[in-house]
């Protein structure tokens, strides 16, 4: 079995939210005769996209090509919206939380389907979690690195938080509206650097805040292979001991001893990267990620860790077992 936690879909047609709605910064799709459809934003281009992003028969042709067993989908983090009305984004969260519903629904055995919610607002945030959990049938959620430049620290957030554990809600935590972004425009910088910096920001607000102490059974992972909070931990830990009156202000658990505690996809494109990873985590806490259909992503999943020189024990727990962990779904599910 292998399993991809980090795959990315839209629904094929999009209303015209702008129009819907009376003002821009929505995302629209125009299809291409070519059968690709471009994405666009205030008029101008924002990504070309093939059919396998809303395609499930070109998925799973990918995934047979691939090996891949079974795709955890999530929407693609522009989507998110959270910067607009938060009646607007819970509409369209529900919108694009039925068209994965719908994917999943005809083809259960081959697709997991995440959430996304209107964070901007906590009422509404914790109507659509609940919603994606009861109705829906979905494992957990999908949510962003920050919401409008508040960090996930925020005391606005921890309802989300714990209403996600008490409902057994997974949630996958994907970099977005990256700081920095119109200072670092030229060389593709936001995707290279920036995205790497929005997971540590995420990663470091949680555990700063002790969300991991108050919610224990609370299960996170993060895409990108942490970002760079695993490379950059001594530093993170050495500033906790050396300034504790600015760090360990909400939290006096050292940060690293929350290695190992949250999940973190493989999404590396290194091995040497990958090896790193798992002597700071252990091989219980990697799960098969690729960023499909993206080209940051890994062009054939999971193709890293099977051609790598680990055990089988830790290739077994890379390419499924742990992503049945986090998704708390066991394996006869999929039989």
């Amino acid at each position: 079995m292998v399993i991809d936690i980090h795959t990315h879909i839209l629904p094929k047609d999009l209303p015209d939210l702008e129009k819907k709605f009376g003002y821009g910064g929505w995302i629209r799709l125009d299809h291409n005769s070519n059968g690709t459809a471009n994405m666009i934003k205030d008029g101008e281009q924002f990504r070309v996209v093939k059919c396998n992003c809303w395609d499930p028969v070109a998925r799973l042709d990918d995934c047979q090509e691939s090996g891949v067993s079974l795709q955890v989908i999530s929407t693609i983090p522009v989507m998110f919206s959270y910067w607009a009305q938060p009646k607007h984004t819970y509409l369209l969260s529900r919108l694009l939380n039925d068209d994965i519903a719908s994917v999943v629904q005809n083809n259960p055995k081959h697709f997991v389907g995440l959430g996304t919610i209107p964070m901007q607002d906590e009422k509404l945030a914790v109507k659509e979690l609940e919603r994606c959990i009861r109705e829906l049938g979905f494992p957990g959620i999908q949510i962003g690195s920050n919401i409008n430049g508040k960090n996930l620290s925020s005391q606005k957030f921890f309802p989300i938080f714990e209403a996600a554990a008490d409902l057994g809600s997974c949630i996958f935590i994907h970099p977005w509206n990256i700081m920095g972004k119109n200072q670092m425009e030229k060389y593709w910088l936001p995707w290279l650097v920036g995205m790497p910096a929005e997971t540590s920001r995420a990663i470091c607000s949680m555990i700063f805040s002790g969300i991991f102490e108050k919610l224990p059974n609370l299960r996170v992972a993060f895409a990108h292979g942490g970002g760079a909070f695993p490379a950059t931990i001594g530093r993170i830990q050495h500033g906790y001991d050396s300034r504790p009156d600015l760090c360990a202000i909400d939290n006096n658990v050292d940060p690293k001893d929350y290695l190992g505690k949250f999940w973190i996809d493989s999404l590396v494109h290194d091995f040497d990267m990958l090896e790193f990873l798992l002597k700071k985590v252990g091989n219980k806490k990697i799960a098969l990620g690729s960023d499909y259909p993206f080209p940051l992503g890994e062009k054939m999943p999971g193709l890293l860790i099977k051609n790598s020189n680990l055990s089988k024990t830790t290739k077994e727990n890379l390419l499924y077992k742990n992503a049945l962990d986090w998704l708390a779904i066991k394996s006869n599910y999929f039989e």
